[in-house]
Parts: C-alpha cells; sequence; structure tokens
C-alpha cells in the first residue's frame, strides 16, 4: 500500500465503522443507541433487544461487509484477468450454475414426495446445491479453458454456460407450480438476514481462503495489466496464474451466492468507484481498497433496504442494481478510457 494513500485508507475504515453501527441501529424494531452500544459490548435488560441484536443485527451487518467486499474483489480480479471493465464477478457462469442448483431443489421438488421434498427444501440443501452448482459450472469452464491459451475465449465460454444453465432453469420453470416459482423468485431476491453464527462462521472460513488466493496473486494481477504476452516474457505461468484467479473468484462469488443469493451490480461497480478515489493500477494497493469500499456500500445497500421508520425490508437486490447500474451507464457514457492506468 502507497504512503500517499493512508489519508484515503483511513477515512474509508472510520467510514465503515459508523455505517457498521448505523446499519445495527436500524430494524422494524426502534431500540434506542445507547442500548445497541450496551448490546455490544455487555448485556441490556432487555432480553428481546439483546436477542435482536446478537443473533439477527450483527450476523446480518457481518454478512453485509463479507458479501460486498467479496463481490468487489471478485469483480476486480475479472476484470483485470480479461481486461475488460464491464467483467464482473458472474461473467464465468458460476452465479448461473448457482441458481441452477437452487431451481433443482425449489423447482424440482415437486417430482419428490413427502419426507424427502422437506429434506431437498431445507435451508442447508439449498446452499449445497447453489455450492455444488456453481462448482460444477466452474469444473467445466476449467477443463474447456485448459485447451484454450486466449483468455477473452474463457469469458466467452463462461457466457456460454451461464446460457445453458438459464436455459434449463427456463425450462424447470416452465413446468413448476406458481408457489415454487416465488419460492425461487424470493431466493433471486437476495438477503443478508437470514445465517445464523454457524452458517456465517463456514461461510468466513470459505471467504477467507479466497481472499488469501487473491492476496498471493497481486504480483500476478499487475503483472498481466502490461498484457500477456509482456508477462511471459517476464517469467510469469499464465496458466497457474489464471486457474489461481479464477479459483478465487469462484470461492467468492459462489459461496456468496449461496449463502446471500445473486447479489447484482457490486462486483462490477465496486472497482471503478475505487479507482476514482485511488488514481492506481497497484492492486496492492486496490485490493485493501475494494475490500473497504464494498462492505461500506453494501452496508448502505442494507441499511437503505430497511427503510428506516417502516416495518417493509426490500429486496437487498433491488438496492444494490439502484446504485450499480448507474455506475455502468456512466461507463458506457464515458468518452475516454479510465480503466487501466499507465502507471502501476
Amino acid at each position: 500500500m502507497e504512503k500517499k494513500y493512508t489519508y484515503p485508507f483511513l477515512i474509508l475504515i472510520a467510514l465503515l465503522i459508523i455505517f457498521f453501527f448505523v446499519n445495527i441501529s436500524l430494524g422494524s424494531v426502534s431500540i434506542p443507541t445507547v442500548e445497541i452500544f450496551k448490546g455490544l459490548f455487555g448485556k441490556i435488560d432487555n432480553e428481546s433487544w439483546q436477542y435482536i441484536i446478537q443473533n439477527y443485527r450483527l450476523p446480518k451487518a457481518f454478512t453485509a461487509i463479507l458479501v460486498g467486499s467479496g463481490l468487489g474483489i471478485s469483480g476486480l480480479l475479472m476484470q483485470t484477468l480479461f481486461r475488460n471493465p464491464l467483467a464482473g464477478p458472474f461473467v464465468l457462469g458460476i452465479s448461473s450454475g448457482a441458481s441452477l442448483g437452487v431451481a433443482l431443489v425449489i423447482l424440482g421438488s415437486g417430482f419428490f414426495g413427502g419426507v424427502l421434498t422437506s429434506l431437498l427444501m431445507s435451508k442447508w440443501s439449498i446452499v449445497i446445491a447453489a455450492s455444488l452448482g456453481s462448482f460444477l459450472v466452474l469444473l467445466a469452464v476449467m477443463i474447456v479453458s485448459s485447451r484454450v491459451r486466449d483468455t477473452m475465449a474463457i469469458l466467452v465460454i463462461g457466457l456460454m454456460f451461464g446460457s445453458i444453465t438459464s436455459a434449463v432453469v427456463s425450462v424447470l420453470s416452465y413446468f413448476s407450480s406458481a408457489e415454487q416459482l416465488q419460492q425461487y423468485v424470493f431466493w433471486g431476491f437476495g438477503s443478508l438476514g437470514n445465517l445464523s453464527w454457524y452458517e456465517l462462521f463456514i461461510f468466513f472460513l470459505i471467504y477467507l481462503i479466497g481472499i488469501l488466493m487473491a492476496t498471493v496473486s497481486i504480483k500476478g494481477l499487475n503483472t498481466l495489466l502490461l498484457g500477456e504476452n509482456y508477462a511471459k516474457s517476464l517469467g510469469l505461468n499464465l496458466k497457474q496464474i489464471r486457474l489461481v484467479i479464477i479459483i478465487a473468484t469462484s470461492l467468492l462469488a459462489g459461496t456468496i451466492t449461496a449463502f446471500a443469493g445473486p447479489i447484482a451490480f457490486i462486483g462490477l461497480a465496486i472497482p471503478h468507484m475505487t479507482r476514482q478515489i485511488f488514481y492506481t493500477s497497484n492492486h496492492k494497493t486496490l485490493l485493501p481498497a475494494v475490500f473497504l469500499l464494498g462492505a461500506i456500500v453494501m452496508l448502505i445497500c442494507d441499511s437503505i433496504a430497511q427503510l428506516p421508520g417502516s416495518d417493509y425490508t426490500l429486496p437487498i437486490n433491488a438496492i444494490t442494481s439502484l446504485v450499480g447500474a448507474p455506475v455502468v451507464i456512466w461507463l458506457l457514457v464515458r468518452k475516454r478510457k479510465m480503466f487501466f492506468r499507465k502507471r502501476i
């Protein structure tokens, strides 16, 4: 991390702490700010407030941090690998694979009966199905990409696998009941507030592996910015670094989709927002910056979704789309090239 960016990082850390407290202060149940602090650092007399803070709002806030930072870093990895400012964490078909896995459980549950259907509709079965779906699509992409030298071909292959899985989901939807379709649509809205501490711990372990792999790839990512041919001349093993980046993205994006549903636009928009604050292409700076900004934006989106002062909660996907879509439009409208900086 470059010394000249110390102050921006300190500001981002301060904003992260502020919006973390704002996030846990909001909800359908009004809890005084003093009681919120007591609930964090001790025990309050009102047991229901204590339960809400400890078992709902805190896990939800930490989930928002993991989701926002994970998707932001995934997007950064994909944009650098494919040298495409519109590449996101789901370009490899990971989200489509997870959606297919969930569709087979929810929309295909009608083909099973009794106890088996109730087992298939359990929460963990949906998480496992989403994970397996994203993993199988990743495996297929990696097998095909091992025979392809061109990085852009991998991007096209990922998009095609995504189209295939979407087609299968459409067929399943056609033969499903209205109730099953409603359950699947609700999953597609995304949710940050359904994880227990145990589920959050499992989520964090897989997330941590993806973050570590992304961190190990920093030198390779910086080298890729110079072009694949130049990277080869510097001794970079393109197949190896490409594999590490794809696996890291898949672990992050696949796990997030499995536990929180498909969250749109965050992975695409956050890297670009970060580059407007940190005028650099050095991933030693960009990676932690994307982590912080992604977490902050996700906390803000979740706070807005709470509709302060209301008993209603908006789908988190709707809010992230409202934030991310204008950024993408701005990128397309903007004339001058702003993706890769001349210096590292």
